[in-house]
């Protein structure tokens, strides 16, 4: 099962082809999709003419660097300003991560869109590619801030996707550009790391993204693709019985599996139930390298269909929407 990318604001005739491949299950949109509201609502519904199946549609809209459609949508601070206020107010703090989930689910399922990969609730520990996307160091605060955030998406009609399992905070590597790798033994990533996706799964979480960490004293490959982390630790001892998303194949870190084709089989074979191929490049061998698996068990990714779909007239008139606007807005001039 398949997650692609797409080049542009418009599908080309090779990707309506992509999306006839049973094996495509989703795609996923960024920046380079993104013109204005109304073009992203067109470009949702072409893809869901264009395929046979239903498509899981999704995108990375955090808040601060990583939000990927802007103009039109509410501008959502980065989540470490939720855990600065933590410090002094602690319910106030809680509230306003539950409505920045529930506005930033609600304008995506408007735009037609069914899910956000959200929240990060990797440890605030230095990590380049993370930063000022975790809520905090402490993984009780961090456990707090993913209960909050996950009711919120709840609320909204979003599932929850909680991500990097199980943990990309406290290494300093970006595995977009580099290879990362945790020495810790499995007992420190338990009572640190591990915490705050305990409580995401507690909370009903219905999907865990992965790392392309290594943690050599756990397992030898990296977390996305090892069967130790996936089957034995997440599924097993974890409890979790949701759906397993692969990060970007496409990323350095994920090269050490080889090629394409090796990269997405690891990943399968391990326990992911979809890869994630966000490069448009990378779509055409990714569909060869497949071409000899069965598709996924019809229905597998229901559970993250939007649950419902509100039009953006509707959302606009909800008296939430302009609470939850103000608040963040104050939250991000330090004045919450």
């Amino acid at each position: 099962m398949l997650v692609i990318g797409v080049g542009g604001l418009e599908l080309s005739g090779e990707e309506r082809g992509w999306l006839q491949d049973p094996r495509v299950s989703g795609v996923i949109l960024f920046k380079r999709n993104f013109a204005s509201r109304a073009q992203a609502g067109e470009l949702c519904q072409a893809i869901r003419e264009a395929a046979p199946r239903p498509q899981l549609l999704c995108v990375d809209q955090e808040g601060g660097r990583v939000q990927r459609f802007r103009e039109g949508y509410s501008e959502l601070p980065a989540l470490e300003g939720f855990g600065h206020l933590y410090a002094t107010d602690r319910q106030a703090a809680l509230a306003l991560a539950r409505e920045h989930a529930w506005l930033m689910a609600s304008e995506i399922l408007a735009t037609g869109l069914d899910l956000s990969f959200a929240p990060v609730v990797d440890l605030g520990r230095g990590n380049l590619a993370i930063g000022n996307r975790a809520f905090h160091a402490e993984p009780g605060i961090v456990a707090d801030f993913c209960r909050a955030y996950v009711a919120g998406l709840h609320e909204a009609g979003m599932a929850a996707t909680i991500k990097h399992f199980p943990g990309h905070g406290s290494v300093l590597e970006d595995t977009h550009f580099d290879d990362a790798v945790d020495p810790r033994p499995l007992a420190d990533l338990q009572a640190l790391d591990l915490v705050p996706f305990a409580a995401g799964i507690g909370a009903g979480a219905e999907a865990v993204m992965m790392a392309h960490v290594k943690y050599p004293a756990v397992a030898p490959e990296p977390a996305g693709y090892s069967p130790r982390w996936i089957r034995d630790i997440l599924r097993r001892d974890m409890g979790f019985a949701g759906i397993v998303f692969s990060d970007d194949i496409g990323m350095a870190a994920a090269e050490s599996a080889g090629g394409v084709k090796a990269r997405i089989d690891a990943h399968l074979d391990a326990g992911c139930d979809a890869v994630l191929v966000c490069a448009p490049a990378l779509v055409a061998d990714s569909l060869r390298a497949v071409a000899d698996r069965d598709p996924a068990p019809a229905g597998l990714l229901a559970p993250l269909f939007a649950r419902r779909s509100p039009d953006w007239d509707t959302l606009l008139a909800n008296a939430r929407y302009d609470g939850a606007r103000e608040a963040l807005r104050r939250l991000d001039h330090g004045v919450a």
